[in-house]
């Protein structure tokens, strides 16, 4: 079933399921709202709270949108609560699409697992998206990530009518978080939308990070690609009088973002009268936030795995592949931005250096694929390094549930990519096959010198390289 921009299908189904009682954060938003539901929830699960999760779209199955307590669903508790949602479904002639049955399967196991909260990411808008079915009573903290251009033939085709619809999950009487943005006009238009519905509009400020003592600070640079390690960064927490400095795993300046909108959830959670059922002020403290935060862990973005460049040999020289899900012209810049701090802190002057992408990209217009490419090729690097451009391009396997999904074919990317980066090496899959990404592998391995791979474009690719880092380990 295709995407139906109403609420009228999953209410009805809801009249008829187990009742939907747990306190929920509902976090939306273009780009980081997965990294916010994943830090908010690692910050409760260690205050010892028994913390539910939900996430879409999945990253290597279906079972990874729902989690407790940092573990994904068992196949059988899967399969038991959405038999029972397929089976009223039928029982009252309701029908209603994959996301719809998969929000409502969580609900389920949410309730039955009895977790004390839960941590909802809002599928693609806000306003009609299913998970906002939840009552306003059960509404703890609504947030709201970066606003960006994406799915504009459901959203709106400006950064105002986005917002618009994504801060429409703000709830009468509950506290309204927005996180740090890049265009000023999302915090007028979420501003207004939240006192029209009457909530309580908080504004959050991003983390800082802490520079190393010069006596401690590692030396940078090396021959090789080498994963950094984590970074200090220090939070301002309105509800407590101190700052909070933590060890902070992820990557990316966009990261201080996320983790300012977080702990700012995490602080009106205990401070604000709507929430005061919970007794969170009794149960977190700094140090908790602090562990909650070096403890987090968020796969496909920014994320760092190494590799055998052939699968199927164990004793094969290995490949530093750098995972991210930038599916948007946004998401590519952060993650160019990125890789631009990162090459130009790890290497000296004349090194060189080779950058191989591995990309597949959705067809969603009236976003291109050249708008999402620009950003990222090619690399915008220091002049002081001598740069080797490699970009394989590809289709990922289609997503489970999802059939409007669909992947733009390797030729098209092709001409794409010789526009942007001429003198790059090019490798394209089969334009009528979806499991190239081994192959792609494979030729990414035929380099020499400091190299690193970056698998980006779509997280549905992301997804097929996690799927072989799975089977690699099983072996």
């Amino acid at each position: 079933m295709s995407i139906d921009l109403s609420l009228d299908r999953i209410k009805r189904l809801y009249c008829f399921i187990p009742p939907y009682t747990r306190p929920t954060i509902h976090i939306a938003g273009t780009n980081g709202k997965g990294s916010v539901s994943a830090l908010t929830s690692s910050i409760l699960t260690a205050a010892g709270l028994r913390v539910g999760r939900f996430n879409s779209p999945h990253l290597v199955s279906i079972y990874d949108c729902i989690y407790v307590n940092h573990e994904p669903v068992s196949q059988q508790t899967y399969h038991a609560a959405r038999e029972e949602v397929e089976r009223i479904a039928r029982d009252q002639h309701i029908e209603v699409s994959s996301f719809e049955m998969l929000v409502l399967t969580a609900f389920i196991i949410f309730e039955r697992a009895a977790v004390e909260l839960v941590v909802m990411e809002v599928g693609m808008g806000g306003r009609f998206d299913a998970t906002n079915v939840i009552p306003d009573e059960f509404v703890l903290v609504s947030a709201l990530t970066a606003v960006d251009l994406d799915h504009q033939a459901f959203l709106g085709n400006t950064v105002a009518a986005i917002t618009k619809e994504k801060a429409s999950i703000a709830r009468r009487g509950k506290p309204f978080v927005l996180g740090p943005q890049k265009h000023p006009e999302v915090a007028d238009v979420a501003r207004k939308v939240v006192q029209e519905v009457g909530g309580d509009f908080f504004s959050a400020s991003t983390a800082f990070q802490v520079p190393l003592d010069e006596r401690i600070q590692p030396n940078s640079t090396h021959s090789q690609f080498q994963p950094p390690p984590p970074t200090s960064i220090e939070l301002l927490i309105p509800c407590f009088e101190d700052p909070v400095r933590a060890s902070f795993p992820l990557h990316g300046s966009h990261q201080l973002d996320n983790v300012g909108l977080s702990a700012l959830i995490i602080s009106v959670a205990i401070t604000h009268p709507a929430c005061s059922s919970l007794g969170l002020c009794d149960r977190i403290t700094p140090e908790i936030i602090a562990r909650g935060l070096a403890s987090v862990s968020w796969p496909g973005r920014l994320s760092f795995h190494s590799i055998h460049s052939d699968l199927h040999d164990p004793t094969s020289s290995k490949l530093l592949v750098l995972a991210d899900g930038a599916h948007n012209p946004a998401s590519s810049a952060m993650l160019s931005n990125y890789l631009s701090e990162y090459c130009n802190s790890s290497f000296t002057a004349n090194e060189s250096i080779t950058l191989t992408y591995i990309l597949a990209l959705s067809h969603s217009p009236p976003k291109t694929p050249l708008q999402t490419l620009s950003p990222l090729l090619p690399a915008t690097l220091s002049p002081k390094l001598a740069v080797k451009h490699r970009v394989a391009v590809l289709r990922f396997t289609p997503p489970e549930g999802m059939p409007w999904v669909k992947s733009v074919a390797p030729s098209v990317l092709c001409s794409v990519v010789r526009d942007l980066c001429p003198t790059a090496e090019l490798w394209a899959g089969d334009d009528d096959k979806t499991n190239d990404l081994p192959a792609a592998l494979k030729w990414a391995a035929n380099s020499s010198g400091p190299h690193l791979v970056v698998v980006a474009g779509s997280l549905y690719l992301v997804a097929d390289f996690y799927r072989i880092l799975r089977r690699v380990e099983i072996q």
